[in-house]
C-alpha cells in the first residue's frame, strides 16, 4: 500500500497494482458504500452487522456533517470506521503531477472566464509535459475555446469542437479577437463522424468533459493514431447504458458491477457551494426527506418514490402546499390533515442523520473515482500509450484534480 510520504503520480506497473488493491477493497466493502442512505427507510443494511456505528452516526449533528464532510477519513468513529479510512486514505493517494513555470498572459485571455475556471484551466496546461512539443492542439467538448486558446497561445494550430452553436460562434470571434490560429468546428463528438475530425497529427485535450464524451475520446484518440493526449474527467453517471461498460481488460474481468447511481459516489463531494446554494440545497433535501415519510403513508407502500428536480421557487412555498402539490405531481391520493410542522421537523431530522450516514459513503469516494480513472489508464496503456495519472490542481479549485497524459 502507498505511503503518503512524497507520493508519486502513478505510471506503469504502478497502474495495474494500485487498480487491483482498489479492486479487492471496493469489492470486499461494496455492503458498505453502496446502499444510499437518503433511499434507505428506517435503517441501511449494514447497520445490523455494525450497530455501534450506525447509532454513532445517527447521533450527529448536521454541523458535524458539514464539517467533516471534505475529510471523513479523519473521524474518530466507532469500529469498523477507522480501519476503513486508514486503508481508503492510503489508496487514494496519488501525486501532483510537475508543473512547467507559470507564463505571464496577457489579461485579455482570461478575460471572459470565471475565476476558478481559469485557475483549472491554466493548471491543466502547466501540467501538460510530452516528449514531443504538440504541433496542433485539439480541443474536446471545447465550449468556446478557453483550454484550446491557452495551450495554442505561442502559435501551434488549435482545432475546438463543440456542440453547442452559441458556444462555437463566440469562441471563434473570440479566437479571432486574440489572434489564435483556431477553427472551431460545430460537432457531436459521440455522433459516427467524429472519427473523421480527429487526426493522427492532433494532440487531443478535454478538461473535465463528461462520462461518454470523454471515454468516447480515448477511443477515437487511439483509433485515429493519436502520439499524446490528456483528460481531465468528470461526470462518470453521464453514460447512457444502465450500467458502467469498462474500458479496459482488467476492468471487464473484475466482479465489480457499477450503476449510474454507484458512478454518482465520486461526484457527491462539494468544495464550492456558497452559504446561501447550501442552505437552498439542505431546504430543498430536508423537505424531500419529509416528503418521502409522508408518500410511503400515502401510498401504503415502505419504499423509496423518486421525485422529479424541482424549480427553486418551489422552496418559497409554506411546507404544506409543497407537499400537496408534490403528492399531485407524482399522482399520488391528496394528503388528509397532517401535523405538518412535525413532519418537517421530521425531514431535517432524518437530513441530519442521511448527512452523517453518508460519511462512511465518503470514505469510498476517492478510491472508486480512482478505480475508474486507472480503467481508463489500463485501455490506454493496451492501446500501445505510456499513461501517467496525478493531480494537476488543488482539491479547492476541484474535486475533479485528477489527469491522464498519455503518450506512445
Amino acid at each position: 500500500m502507498p505511503t503518503t510520504s512524497a507520493v508519486q503520480p502513478l505510471q506503469d506497473a504502478a497502474l495495474l497494482q494500485r487498480f487491483q488493491a482498489l479492486d479487492s477493497f471496493l469489492r470486499e466493502h461494496q455492503a458498505l458504500w453502496r446502499p444510499r442512505p437518503f433511499v434507505h427507510y428506517p435503517a441501511l443494511p449494514w447497520e445490523t452487522e455494525h450497530p455501534q456505528l450506525g447509532a454513532w452516526l445517527r447521533a450527529q449533528s448536521l454541523e458535524h456533517a458539514e464539517a467533516a464532510h471534505n475529510q471523513p477519513h479523519l473521524l474518530p468513529a466507532p469500529t469498523p470506521f477507522p480501519q476503513l479510512a486508514t486503508t481508503a486514505h492510503a489508496l487514494s493517494q496519488i501525486g501532483e503531477l510537475p508543473h512547467s513555470p507559470a507564463s505571464t498572459l496577457p489579461a485579455r485571455f482570461s478575460a471572459d472566464v470565471p475565476g476558478r475556471k481559469w485557475q483549472q484551466i491554466d493548471a491543466f496546461a502547466r501540467s501538460l509535459s510530452f516528449t514531443e512539443t504538440p504541433r496542433h492542439w485539439l480541443d474536446w467538448c471545447a465550449g468556446k475555446g478557453h483550454l484550446g486558446r491557452r495551450l495554442a497561445h505561442n502559435g501551434a494550430a488549435l482545432t475546438c469542437l463543440e456542440y453547442n452553436p452559441q458556444l462555437v460562434s463566440s469562441g471563434q470571434q473570440l479566437s479571432h479577437k486574440l489572434g489564435i490560429r483556431a477553427e472551431h468546428i460545430e460537432q457531436d463528438v459521440l455522433a459516427n463522424e467524429a472519427l473523421t475530425q480527429i487526426k493522427a497529427r492532433h494532440t487531443p485535450v478535454a478538461l473535465h468533459a463528461c462520462g461518454e464524451l470523454h471515454t468516447r475520446l480515448l477511443q477515437l484518440a487511439s483509433q485515429a493514431g493519436c502520439q499524446q493526449l490528456a483528460v481531465a474527467p468528470c461526470c462518470y453517471n453521464r453514460i447512457s447504458t444502465e450500467r458502467y461498460q469498462p474500458l479496459s481488460t482488467q476492468a471487464q474481468a473484475s466482479t465489480l458491477q457499477l450503476s449510474i447511481d454507484d458512478l454518482g459516489l465520486p461526484l457527491s463531494e462539494t468544495v464550492t457551494a456558497g452559504a446561501r446554494v447550501r442552505r437552498q440545497r439542505d431546504q430543498s433535501m430536508a423537505r424531500r426527506l419529509a416528503f418521502d415519510l409522508l408518500q410511503r403513508q400515502l401510498r401504503g407502500v415502505d419504499d423509496y418514490l423518486p421525485t422529479p428536480s424541482l424549480p427553486p421557487a418551489w422552496l418559497d412555498k409554506p411546507f404544506a402546499e409543497y407537499c400537496i402539490d408534490l403528492a399531485a405531481l407524482k399522482h399520488l391520493p391528496t394528503p388528509a390533515s397532517q401535523n405538518w410542522q412535525q413532519l418537517e421537523q421530521y425531514g431535517w431530522q432524518r437530513l441530519a442523520e442521511v448527512r452523517n450516514l453518508e460519511l462512511l459513503r465518503g470514505l469510498f469516494r476517492r478510491p472508486l473515482e480512482i478505480w475508474l480513472l486507472l480503467d481508463r489508464a489500463l485501455y490506454l496503456q493496451e492501446q500501445g500509450y505510456s499513461v501517467r495519472l496525478g493531480t494537476f490542481c488543488t482539491h479547492q479549485q476541484s474535486p475533479r484534480n485528477l489527469l491522464l497524459l498519455a503518450e506512445r
